[in-house]
């Protein structure tokens, strides 16, 4: 029996309904969006609006016309990054940022376009909010902050960033978090906010997006045709058209909404993951990369150790216990770099709705005996 604790790189299983909403749409419904008014476009059409409107309450904010479908957490943060004004030139960033916001940064950076700089950060990576004040803000374009970091699963406290912001435009990286924790755009009052759909929303890979608040402040990345105002060669004013060039995919917009719609009730809790990271800390010489604060801690942790590098370790839970895990880097140098794991990264573990408190003391266990077998 195989046991998966992966679901920072992409959530398994997916709720049984998934599979059967994409099989009809596939086979029966087909039509696609906004393209025709024939009653199977119509009905393609609704469900990618319903699953607009299903994401808006999941994330909190009333204006769902202001989210964006892409690709993925990546396609978004591109189309972020390279349609914003830089009028200012620094932007800060937390330090625990996976390459999807770094590697456009540097992009930007090599051309001169913009500075990075880091916030200041407590040990464990959460953002030092008693520092915060002696941060200059004059020349800030834009801040940046992952709110779930996928190698720790430390929590920034985006409340209060964004009021210390004080109007420099905030973007929270979602990817960790939407699914697993609260999310309130509305009343963080923060500018942008990106999301995957096939991580903690449960849904199919290929599915993504962002929320703008000032869309207008945003070029476009991607031009094309939308399904309305077909007699111009500009792309429309109105949203979402503005920033959904071409045929949306379909199939994951209509798995996501399933998803969404079809969420299991956990059988875990975060207490539960919580008490997990206390006894593996017990264990060996294993170093555990976490939050300090329980209630700053996800669904994600990872561990190191002193002799034994994270892809030994990995294939050992495998081979041994059937246990599928990721080690290395987690597209994140800069938070390994931040956690002094780089160059060869950590094990890591993510748990899901799915998994089970017999599930976890499996994993302990296993962590248990695995500095013998090594």
């Amino acid at each position: 029996m195989i046991h998966y604790f992966d679901n920072a790189a992409t959530s398994f299983p997916k709720p049984p309904k998934v599979a059967t909403a994409i099989a009809h749409y596939l086979n029966t419904l087909g039509g696609t969006y906004g393209r025709a008014a024939y009653p199977r476009a119509f009905e393609s059409t609704r469900l990618v609006e319903d699953c607009r409107d299903e994401l808006a309450r999941h994330l909190g904010t009333k204006t769902a016309d202001h989210i964006t479908f892409c690709s993925n957490a990546t396609m978004a943060i591109n189309t972020i990054l390279k349609g914003f004004s830089f009028q200012k030139k620094k932007v800060l960033v937390s330090p625990l940022e996976h390459n999807a916001v770094m590697r456009p940064l540097t992009v930007l950076q090599q051309k001169q376009q913009i500075i990075i700089e880091t916030l200041p950060a407590n040990p464990d990576g959460t953002i030092n909010l008693e520092q915060l004040p002696t941060v200059d803000l004059s020349e800030a374009a834009l801040i940046i902050v992952n709110h779930q970091s996928n190698v720790s699963g430390v929590i920034q406290p985006i409340g209060e960033i964004a009021a210390w912001a004080n109007g420099t435009p905030v973007m929270v990286d979602g990817s960790q978090s939407a699914g697993h924790i609260p999310i309130t755009i509305d009343q963080w009052g923060i500018d942008f906010f990106v999301f995957t759909g096939h991580k903690g929303l449960l849904g199919p890979t290929g599915t993504g997006g962002f929320f703008a608040r000032t869309p207008e402040n945003l070029e476009t990345l991607i031009e094309g045709g939308t399904g309305s105002a077909s007699d111009s060669y500009e792309m429309p004013s109105v949203l979402p058209d503005r920033f959904q060039a071409g045929t949306p995919n379909m199939v994951g917009i209509i798995g996501l909404l399933t998803a969404l719609q079809n969420r299991p009730e956990p059988s875990i809790n975060q207490l539960d993951i919580d008490h997990l990271i206390d006894q593996v800390k017990t264990i060996g010489d294993y170093n555990v990369l976490c939050a300090d604060n329980p209630e700053q801690q996800g669904s994600v942790f990872s561990i190191t150790h002193p002799k034994w590098k994270p892809f030994q370790m990995a294939r050992e839970l495998y081979e041994k216990y059937e246990i599928e895990v990721r080690s290395g880097l987690h597209c994140a140098p800069a938070a390994h770099q931040f956690y002094g794991s780089f160059p060869e990264g950590s094990l890591r573990f993510s748990f899901s709705p799915y998994h089970s408190q017999a599930d976890l003391d499996y994993l302990l266990n296993a962590l248990k005996k695995l500095p013998s077998q090594l």
